[in-house]
């Protein structure tokens, strides 16, 4: 098959053939109709993941249809059309069985603990625990989204940190988990405000609904956020994982307000100096969140469907495989608005 390979650090992804996945015995080999370019891939394609080994193939937000079933599968078949979150629990130890997949202990992650799906096809463990049916008529890129940007920004607000109607949003990054948090947060019936560097970003978080917008390169983004919520932000969303939107966010709450970490923390941002003086005098909270259980689909797709929204403006750019460098290497400066999308698996 063919597939994007990264075999040096921050070096242009090698585009080549290589060995089919090995189906595993509870598990699926997908063929790839679509995969996310992400920011986290690009904390695989710096060296900062410490899970990632060269060679090795990213690609952790995927869709595809099934190809190849293993001997203790019992759910799917081959040619159903499925997503997968990207934590792929075992679902049978105590954490899986009490609903907290994300954290289970022996997790496969594609993209990092093993081949992804920058490539034609891939290998998925656990099938019958993470698989799910992928949406009649959704747009193969889109559902792609479904595996980690909309899915973690959904598990954040509902599973994590239970944003309430009427509640003043803050969000902390203009990307592709900022943006599916806009647009959740806004049908959930949320005020938001969203703070990014990139002008393009804030007129696009204006034109998807956000009620402010603020530059977080000027003096006192947060004062900013906290003037125009009048006090500041009910819950604050990180969607980067560095210092300084991690400080905006804690100093934008209103007091006894709570902040969700969804920005990776990787290499240099790993530990970070925090105003913990905020945390205390504000009395605020603080969750962490990483993805979202695959038992959690049905509650995000009945969402979709029930409130009609169209997440279609998250896709700005249907790329090739061999276009995948280019992107990731964008993710080095401040990105341009929206997600790129490896649509095209032949070049």
């Amino acid at each position: 098959m063919k597939a994007a390979r990264l075999t040096n650090w921050r070096a242009p992804l090698d585009v080549t053939e290589v060995p089919d996945p090995v189906c595993p015995s509870d598990g699926v080999v997908l063929e790839v109709l679509a995969c996310g370019i992400c920011r986290s891939d690009w904390h695989a394609w710096t060296g900062a993941d410490p899970d990632v080994s060269l060679p090795h193939i990213p690609g952790h937000e995927f869709c595809g249809i099934v190809r190849q079933v293993g001997a203790d599968v019992r759910t799917w078949r081959k040619g159903d059309r499925v997503i997968a979150p990207f934590i792929l629990s075992c679902g049978r130890c105590a954490d899986c069985r009490a609903g907290h997949a994300t954290i289970c202990a022996t997790q496969a992650v594609p993209g990092f603990t093993y081949d992804g799906a920058y490539a034609e096809a891939v290998a998925v463990p656990h099938a019958d625990a993470n698989l799910t049916a992928l949406p009649e008529g959704m747009d193969p890129a889109l559902a792609a989204a479904l595996g980690c940007r909309v899915t973690t920004a959904w598990h954040g607000l509902t599973g994590r940190a239970d944003l309430a109607p009427g509640e003043w949003l803050g969000i902390w990054g203009g990307g592709g988990v900022g943006l599916a948090a806009l647009m959740l947060g806004r049908a959930m019936g949320a005020r938001v405000a969203l703070a990014d560097v990139v002008p393009e970003k804030l007129e696009l978080a204006r034109a998807l609904g956000a009620e402010v917008v603020v530059d977080a390169s000027t003096d006192d983004p947060a004062g900013a956020m906290r003037a125009a919520t009048g006090g500041g932000v009910d819950l604050a969303v990180e969607a980067l994982g560095i210092a300084p939107t991690v400080v905006n966010a804690l100093k934008s709450l209103r007091k006894m307000g709570r902040m969700v970490q969804i920005g990776m923390p990787a290499g240099a941002h790993s530990n970070m100096q925090l105003p913990w003086d905020a945390v205390y005098s504000g009395q605020v909270a603080i969750y962490g969140t990483r993805g979202m259980p695959a038992h959690r689909y049905p509650s995000l797709l009945s969402f979709l469907e029930a409130t009609e929204l169209d997440l279609s403006p998250l896709i700005a750019r249907r790329v090739a495989l061999g276009d995948a460098s280019a992107e990731l290497a964008l993710f080095d400066r401040a990105a341009p608005p929206g997600v790129a999308v490896i649509t095209d698996f032949t070049r």
